[in-house]
């Protein structure tokens, strides 16, 4: 069976085709995954019942379980565990900054680089996360917020190197941002921050987020000790100079 939080506007079309469905159908699915976060077929009322009950022989939902473990600390920052269809786990933060609320998003399971300062990289790439399973971070935590908490900005900066898994990552800003069926996250208010892999510094530009990259060190010989893999992929000149050379949108910056 198919799971429907998979989907783009292709393969939902392609689904609708083969059920005999009009066109128009595939936005209505997608609506209901992201816009509504429905958790079952049945919840798609404005599908016949007929329609449903085809649609179950075929499909179902996987989402991350509503009551996924999360723990607060005394500032009120949260830690969400979700555990992925293959029992793996990733771990999306929520932090509280005044009118701010901003959700810092996994990636990956585990990271390929190495920095000394971060527990992720000591696990080693597990897998990297599809998009669907970047995006459904954000729908789980939108589930448990109440209407007085607005969730304001997103952060990929969680478990994870995000260009190292940037399709995904694309596709996942995609489904997060998208106007007419995906909830419509403005990318102004969206970050993807980098380790300082500076070949894909262009493709993070060209999503149209806010970008960031962590050179926690302000030369080249401490940043090697520190992050000695990703400074070996783009030492410190060679990354400050990819970042000089970025063209980006009038009035934006790379923090």
């Amino acid at each position: 069976p198919l799971n429907l939080l998979t989907l783009n506007p292709t393969s939902a079309r392609a689904l609708a085709a083969n059920l005999g469905w009009p066109a128009y159908r595939a936005t209505q699915l997608l609506r209901w995954l992201y816009r509504e976060r429905v958790r079952n077929i049945e919840q798609m009322t404005n599908l016949s019942k007929t329609d449903r009950v085809r649609l179950s022989a075929v499909a179902y939902i996987e989402r991350f379980s509503a009551t996924a473990p999360s723990f607060k600390s005394a500032d009120g920052t949260r830690k969400f565990l979700f555990t992925l269809v293959d029992g793996l786990t990733v771990e999306s933060v929520l932090i509280p900054d005044g009118p701010r609320l901003t959700l810092c998003l996994s990636t990956q399971v585990g990271c390929t680089l190495d920095c000394g300062f971060c527990l992720t990289g000591h696990m080693g790439l597990r897998r990297n996360l599809a998009g669907h399973e970047i995006a459904d971070q954000v729908l789980t935590v939108l589930d448990r917020l109440d209407a007085s908490e607005p969730l304001t900005n997103l952060v990929l900066m969680g478990m994870g190197e995000p260009l190292a898994n940037f399709d995904a990552v694309a596709d996942a800003v995609t489904r997060l941002a998208d106007p007419s069926w995906g909830l419509g996250f403005s990318t102004r208010r969206m970050t993807l921050s980098t380790a300082g892999l500076a070949s894909r510094l262009q493709d993070a530009v060209n999503l149209g987020v806010n970008l960031a990259v962590s050179l926690n060190a302000p030369t080249d010989g401490l940043r090697a000790q520190l992050m000695p893999a990703a400074n070996r992929i783009a030492p410190l000149p060679e990354l400050l100079d990819a970042c000089r050379k970025l063209t980006t949108p009038e009035r934006s910056r790379i923090t």
